[in-house]
């Protein structure tokens, strides 16, 4: 026993040697197994739960433990007070961190999976976090993915999974598929290669159909209220009309929470990688635009969106009809217009949008005041100019003289039958005008997408699709799950977008379930947010085989009482999470 001299009373006093104590007791708290799930039906439950993590090789951080340690303090304060009190841990291990740091240092993910894995648990025994560790969980474990596999056949049988063509950010030179956060300047965050976009067949869930549920749910949800803002924000629900335009023979579609200023528009604007580009540029204009389109694809869609970066575009010498006065509008490409958002083509309406008003003063296109501001008076006043239309005998009029876009509600002029009407009203009607000439009507938008479930990587779950040319795309039989990832050497991405899992011929080739011709397995794997969507229904009954979860088990111990785990899982995992539990509600597995 150590001691220190206390300088105010001159007495000694003992020092706290903690890891004697602990090499002590430890032995004792394990043969206790102190940590072990109560089961006492006299006793009240609750379900303490941390986000379990990726064990990475440099093992755990202060960051880690400013999580753990509250969830273990509460774990013990609640055994104190005669709880039966569940709070687990396990390893969210598929992914691409894990299969780079494999690829880098010549392992095989498995093993440093395994390596860090254990290297985590050690250290989490030393801080003695009060885990049950008889319920660890590994998402590498095939007896854990095979139940990620079955849930995603259960979302294809729903008609909630479906394979589409996607335009992703990829590195040429990293062989790999980026997020936009991981795009800088139009470079790879890791190699500063020049990256380029990559049209992929890729995995998608139908998140958006649940988009109103997800939405009204945010309101009973005990979070904090950033989290639920975070999460309303990115789900991003708007009301609003869609238009019509139609290109030579080709509709355009537009979505737009502002009807009331249809008749403002002065242009249309599509995004660079909208698929009508290339078909309806004309001659003359051809080689601008594929110059402006290849550098506006190598940038990132924060930096096409920041509100700081001038707006910039090219006319690609189209015009659109508008749907209601047939006038001809000018098509352009503008590089803040994202394919991803709405149709990927946006009306633009310079005296109402700030964003259109910059883009039109940059290039001379005409500023049309179509929605005014309506006095005390009872008058109409304009932003600037007196040239405007409330009795409909005088045509629009381009307003040269207006400072800046004018975007709050008012009294619409210049709109023809609507004039004088006020912004709402007159919104309702010209979407319900839309509607009855087949050109639109109302609609309401979402800012989130489908959920793009697919990687071309080797380190994931395998998707259980087969694809055979006679009867497309077929799952594999619910018996024959775990799809088993094969262990092969070469795990380094090809350069040509497949997944590594591509080269696993044997593994690939195979008969189609349903006709019992020759097929081919698909090859990319599962996000890894497929596996951390579900994780806390398993942890009640961890060993369970013939199921995903025991549904008494999870009765017992579900919702989850208290959850930590960063802000950074609001628009992710928190937003998946609850997406993949009202799938399972839906299918009659769980009753909350």
């Amino acid at each position: 026993m150590t001691t220190k001299l206390n300088n105010r009373t001159n007495k000694q006093t003992k020092s706290y040697d903690f890891r004697r104590l602990e090499e002590k007791w430890r032995p004792r708290w394990r043969d206790a197994d102190l940590y072990h799930t109560g089961d006492d039906p006299t006793k009240p439950n609750i379900y303490i739960l941390d986000f379990f993590p990726y064990p990475s090789g440099d093992g755990l951080s202060v960051g880690h433990c400013r999580n753990y340690i509250p969830t273990c303090v509460s774990a013990r304060f609640h055994r104190m007070r005669g709880y039966n009190v569940l709070h687990p841990m396990g390893w969210d291990a598929f992914g691409l961190p894990a299969e780079n740091y494999a690829i880098a240092h010549g392992i095989h993910p498995a093993e440093t999976t395994r390596r860090f894995a254990d290297n985590y648990r050690r250290q989490m025994e030393l801080v003695e976090c009060s885990y049950d560790w008889s319920r660890e969980i590994n998402s590498t474990d095939p007896a854990y993915y095979r139940w990620t596999q079955w849930f995603f056949l259960l979302l294809f049988r729903r008609g909630l999974a479906y394979r589409a063509p996607g335009s992703q950010w990829w590195c040429p030179h990293c062989r790999t598929i980026l997020a936009n956060e991981q795009v800088e300047d139009g470079r790879c965050w890791r190699c500063d290669s020049i990256v380029t976009r990559k049209e992929l067949e890729q995995w998608y869930f139908r998140i958006t159909d649940y988009a109103e549920r997800l939405l009204a749910d945010l309101d009973n949800v005990d979070w904090p209220q950033r989290i639920v803002d975070m999460q309303r924000n990115w789900i991003g629900r708007s009301s609003g009309a869609e238009v019509v335009f139609v290109i030579g023979e080709d509709p355009v579609p537009v979505f737009t929470t502002r009807p009331d200023t249809l008749y403002g528009v002065t242009f249309l604007a599509l995004a660079p990688e909208h698929p009508l580009v290339e078909r309806v540029t004309t001659p003359a204009c051809a080689t601008a635009v594929a110059a402006y389109t290849v550098a506006a694809r190598r940038m990132s869609d924060i930096e096409r969106q920041s509100t700081s970066r001038e707006k910039t575009g090219v006319f690609t010498g189209a015009f659109a009809t508008h749907p209601l006065t047939g006038a001809a509008v000018p098509v352009w490409v503008a590089d803040y217009v994202l394919a991803g958002y709405g149709s990927g083509a946006i009306m633009g309406v310079p005296g109402h949008d700030a964003r259109d008003f910059a883009f039109a003063r940059r290039y001379g296109l005409p500023v049309t005041e179509v929605v005014v501001e309506n006095h005390s008076d009872g008058k109409p006043r304009t932003n600037g100019s007196d040239h405007w239309s409330i009795t409909g005998d005088q045509s629009p009029a381009t307003d040269d003289h207006m400072e800046s876009a004018r975007e709050d509600p008012g009294i619409v002029v210049n709109s023809g039958q609507f004039n004088g009407l006020p912004s709402d009203v007159a919104a309702g009607r010209i979407a319900a005008e839309l509607a009855a000439r087949g050109q639109g009507g109302p609609r309401v938008a979402y800012r989130f997408r489908d959920w793009l479930i697919s990687r071309q990587r080797y380190w994931g779950a395998p998707i259980p699709i087969v694809h055979c040319s006679e009867c497309g795309a077929v799952p594999v039989p619910a018996d024959e799950l775990p799809l088993l990832l094969p262990d092969i050497d070469n795990f380094t991405p090809s350069g040509d977008g497949r997944s590594p899992l591509a080269r696993a011929e044997a593994w690939v080739n195979t008969s189609c379930p349903q006709c019992g011709g020759p097929a081919r397995r698909e090859t990319d794997t599962m996000d890894g947010f497929a596996c951390s969507s579900w994780y806390f229904l398993r942890f009640p009954s961890p060993n369970e085989t013939g199921r995903p979860f025991d549904p008494e088990a999870v009765r017992a111990w579900l919702p989850v009482d208290i959850y930590v785990g960063g802000a950074e899982h609001a628009i992710m995992h928190l937003l998946y999470a609850r997406f993949w539990t009202k799938v399972i509600y839906d299918a009659g597995m769980i009753d909350f």
